[in-house]
This record gives C-alpha cells, sequence and structure tokens, in this order.
C-alpha cells in the first residue's frame, strides 16, 4: 500500500496524473487582463497613432515641398509663326526677285543693240563688240539663274528655320514652394492636430476607466456570490441539523409531524438557494473570464473569494471636487473641442488674409525656344515670389467666422454644463460612501445579534424551552444579516470604485492612481 501511495505521489509530482488546477486571480490582474483584451480600448489606441501620424503631417506643411512634373502632349497640327502668304513669298524669293530685274536686264541689252548700232554707222569694227556683248549677256542670264536658284533656296530655308514642329511636346519641371506666410492658417492647423493628439488620448483614459469600472463591478459581483455560496452552503447545514433534530424528537414523541413539515420546507427551500446561487457563481464566472479575455470555461478562483471580510468600514472621505476638473476625460475632451473650434476659427479668419510664398525650381521643354526653335532639351532655373490677396468674397468668410464663433460658444456651454453635473456627482458619490460605510455598520452589528440570537436559540432548543419554529426564525434572521452584511461590504467596495471613477483617478495600476490622501 505504501509503495503504490508512494507511486502515486510521484506521477502526480511529473505531471502524470491529470489535475484540475484552477488559476488564481487578483483584482489587479483581472484590470490588466481587461485592458488587453478590450477592443474598443486597442481600437482607441489605434486612433491614438493615427492622431500621432496626422500630427507628424500638419508639421511638414512649415518646410518647403519639391514636386516633379513631367508631360507629353501631340497635336495634329503644329503652331505656325509664318502664315501661308510669307511662306509662299519667302519659297519664291529668287523668282520674285529676278522678275523685279528683268526690265533693267532688258533695257540694257536693248541699249547695248542700240551701241553696237551706232559703233556701225560711224565706221567702227564691231565684232568683238558684239562678241563681248554676248558673252555679258550670257553670263548676266547665268548669275540671274543662279541669283534665282540661291534667293528660293535661301527663302525656304528661312521657311524651314521658322517651323516650330510643336506636334510632339515634351516638358518637365521641378518645382520647390515654401510658404512664408499664410495668414495662421498653418499654425492653426497644427495646433488642431496637436489638439486631436489630446482628443485621442483623452478618449483612450476615459475608455480606460470605462473597463476598468466594468471589471471591478463584475469581480465584485463574483466575491459576493462567492461569500454567499458559502453563506447559502452553511445556512443549508445548519437547517438540515435542524432536520435531522426535529425527525428525532418526532420519533421520541416530543415534536409533532408539523414542526417537520416545517423545516423540511426550509431544506428545500435552501438548497433552491444555494442552486441558485451555484449558477449564479458560474454565470459570473463565465462573464468575467469573456471579459478578462479568458475561455468562458476556465477555472478561476479570485482572491477575496476566501477573505473573511470583503471590506473593512473606511474613513469619512473628503473627496476635492478639483479633482474631477483635472482628471476626468470627459471634461478634458470638452475643453479640447472648445480649442479646436478656436482654431478653426483662425484657419477661417485666414481666409482674409493675405499669403505669400517662395517658389523656385527647374524647367525643361522639347522643342525649346531659348536659342529659336530646337528640337532637343533645354531648360532653365527660376526663382521667385507668389502672393495672393482676397479682395472681395462677398462676406464668405465673415459669415463663416461668425458661424465658427458660434459653435465655440455651444462648446463653452456644454463644457459648462458638463462641468455642474460632474460637480453633482462627485457630490453624490462622496454621500454614497459615507452611506455604504453606515449601513456596513449597521450590518456587522446586526451580524452579532443574530449569532448571539441564534446560538440562544440552539441552546433553548437543546433544552426543550424553544419550538423549532423560534428556531427557523433565528436562523432566517442570521441568514439575512449575513446577507445584508456581504451586499453591504460589497456596496462599500463599489461605492469606492464609483468615487474615484467620478473623480476621474480610477486607473490601472496603483502607480497610475491618485489617491485622495496624497493630493490634498
Amino acid at each position: 500500500m505504501r509503495r503504490e501511495l508512494a507511486f502515486g505521489f510521484w506521477l502526480l509530482a511529473f505531471g502524470f496524473l491529470p489535475v484540475e488546477a484552477q488559476r488564481l486571480l487578483t483584482l489587479d490582474s483581472c484590470r490588466a487582463m481587461a485592458l488587453r483584451n478590450n477592443k474598443q480600448l486597442s481600437v482607441s489606441k489605434v486612433k491614438e497613432g493615427i492622431a500621432v501620424n496626422l500630427r507628424k503631417s500638419a508639421r511638414t506643411k512649415y518646410l518647403p515641398h519639391v514636386s516633379a512634373v513631367g508631360s507629353y502632349e501631340h497635336t495634329s497640327k503644329e503652331v505656325s509663326i509664318l502664315n501661308d502668304g510669307q511662306k509662299t513669298s519667302l519659297g519664291s524669293l529668287g523668282t520674285t526677285a529676278v522678275s523685279a530685274m528683268e526690265p533693267g536686264m532688258t533695257s540694257l541689252t536693248e541699249n547695248l543693240g542700240n551701241l553696237g548700232a551706232v559703233m556701225a554707222q560711224q565706221g567702227l569694227p564691231t565684232e568683238y563688240f558684239q562678241q563681248m556683248s554676248g558673252e555679258l549677256q550670257q553670263q548676266m542670264g547665268q548669275s540671274t539663274q543662279q541669283l534665282e536658284a540661291g534667293l528660293n533656296q535661301e527663302g525656304q530655308r528661312i521657311i524651314d528655320a521658322f517651323r516650330t514642329d510643336t506636334r510632339n511636346i515634351w516638358a518637365g519641371s521641378i518645382l520647390l514652394t515654401q510658404p512664408l506666410f499664410m495668414g495662421g492658417a498653418i499654425i492653426a492647423a497644427n495646433r488642431i492636430a496637436d489638439i486631436n493628439e489630446q482628443m485621442m488620448k483623452h478618449s483612450t483614459d476615459a475608455r480606460e476607466q470605462s473597463t476598468l469600472y466594468q471589471t471591478d463591478q463584475i469581480y465584485w459581483q463574483v466575491v459576493s456570490l462567492k461569500h454567499k455560496q458559502k453563506l447559502a452552503q452553511s445556512y443549508l447545514d445548519v437547517v438540515k441539523k435542524l432536520d435531522d433534530d426535529v425527525h428525532k424528537m418526532i420519533e421520541e414523541g416530543v415534536a409533532t409531524r408539523s414542526d417537520g413539515l416545517t423545516v423540511d420546507v426550509k431544506v428545500n427551500e435552501a438548497e433552491m438557494a444555494l442552486m441558485r446561487v451555484n449558477d449564479g457563481v458560474t454565470l459570473s464566472k463565465m462573464l468575467l473570464c469573456q471579459t478578462i479575455g479568458l475561455p468562458v470555461n476556465e477555472q478561476v478562483t479570485l482572491a477575496d473569494e476566501d477573505a473573511e471580510n470583503i471590506a473593512t468600514v473606511s474613513l469619512t472621505t473628503n473627496a476635492e471636487v478639483k479633482y474631477a476638473h483635472w482628471f476626468r476625460p470627459e471634461l478634458r475632451l470638452l475643453n479640447d473641442v472648445i480649442e479646436m473650434s478656436r482654431q478653426t476659427t483662425n484657419i477661417l479668419k485666414a481666409g482674409n488674409l493675405p499669403q505669400v510664398a517662395l517658389t523656385g525650381g527647374y524647367a525643361v521643354s522639347n522643342p525649346n525656344v531659348l536659342n529659336g526653335f530646337e528640337k532637343k532639351f533645354g531648360g532653365f532655373w527660376h526663382v521667385g515670389v507668389l502672393m495672393r490677396v482676397p479682395i472681395w468674397n462677398w462676406g464668405d468668410v465673415k459669415y463663416k467666422v461668425r458661424a465658427s464663433k458660434g459653435a465655440t460658444a455651444i462648446a463653452s456651454l456644454e463644457y459648462n454644463e458638463a462641468r455642474e453635473k460632474i460637480e453633482l456627482q462627485v457630490s453624490q458619490m462622496t454621500y454614497k460612501v459615507n452611506e455604504a460605510n453606515k449601513r456596513l455598520v449597521l450590518a456587522q452589528s446586526s451580524v452579532r445579534r443574530a449569532d448571539e440570537n441564534l446560538r440562544m436559540a440552539n441552546v433553548g432548543f437543546q433544552e426543550g424551552v424553544i419550538t423549532p419554529t423560534t428556531v427557523m426564525e433565528a436562523q432566517t434572521a442570521w441568514l439575512q444579516a449575513q446577507t445584508q452584511k456581504i451586499d453591504a461590504e460589497i456596496e462599500v467596495r463599489l461605492s469606492q470604485v464609483e468615487l474615484q471613477k467620478s473623480l476621474g483617478l480610477l486607473r490601472s495600476t496603483p502607480e497610475k492612481a491618485v489617491g485622495l490622501n496624497n493630493e490634498k
């Protein structure tokens, strides 16, 4: 037998026997797991990252921006600097010039012929003169033809030189733009980006506090049901003990059958109450597991399940409303809305102010006109200042500014209203904490009286001077007192959480939490 036990312990130590282990969870671990599991909180953190990138994007508006542009265009016709008449004139330049010279050439030929006739009348020899005249006329004819061809060719060259050939146009440019003054619009846009980032953080803070509040409620609900489960089991044991004693007394003839039936009914009621509490514990733990990201069938044990006292009476809370003004994310969000509305107004005002920007870059084109019309890429550097001055817009900007100021006024009124409501909420939660402490003191006093009453009833029953009905009444009073004590302890815990939430001090870790006593 000893060998079998030793072998069993050895198997258990090395993990060969199935053991149903339960996960032990504290309130802080449940909070941390709930924050990691909450999907909406993850969405809020992603939005924070988006806001950070938008803020970085807004910063780039202060810096110069460089862009490159390229284009190609094909047209059905090319641009022509010369019209058709000019092209025809230039193409027949030589012909026109020769035609203009023909009268002079004819006159010269006639004069030479007349000179030859005069020489013949004078009896001078004309053979040499006629030969020279013929050669001169021949040379003049050749020169005229050459001149006509050369001038026509030169005219065509001029036509070709003036041809643009712009049916295929290539162009490109690198442009740098540096804003110098935009009427304050860039500054306001950057401020809006900063405010948006703050709003996302405040939204995440609000979501985190809501998650913690929900987790605390479920956690203390499970603790409450576990204590009521133990209480129901204890009450069932007590009632069964009384039932056993009554049935013995019936057998001995000192108790009636009616007394036995009455106790039996109480036993059935106690069993039903225990069953309901068991179901409540199971469902509450399933809800807690779903909230903190564990499988719903995971076996968990809470650290406060076995605590003798769930809560103790705390000192009277002296909560100051200033903490809510500082830490409530709702107020900070509304304050950010006001500031964002003001910056929006500044952006609208910039529409009536001049805007100045420095521009520069390098442009290329093919064909280019930098050295006449050339079928190759040519470019040039350029720098300049661009100014835009609004002159008249029929009051469009003025009306938009008025509307934006109205939105700012609405946001301010909503902020003041929320602030008043939060101040009232803090006062109510402070009152609730104090009332919960008072009820806990009364419940503890009732438990002491109920314990003593039950003890005396049991003693009197054993002595035979008290009926079973009186004992059951004492047991019922004891059960009610214990139940009220558990409810009062849970109420103290939850009221403290509600007060922290109303002040904006509900945080995931003790390092983040800001205690009232430390901030006085």
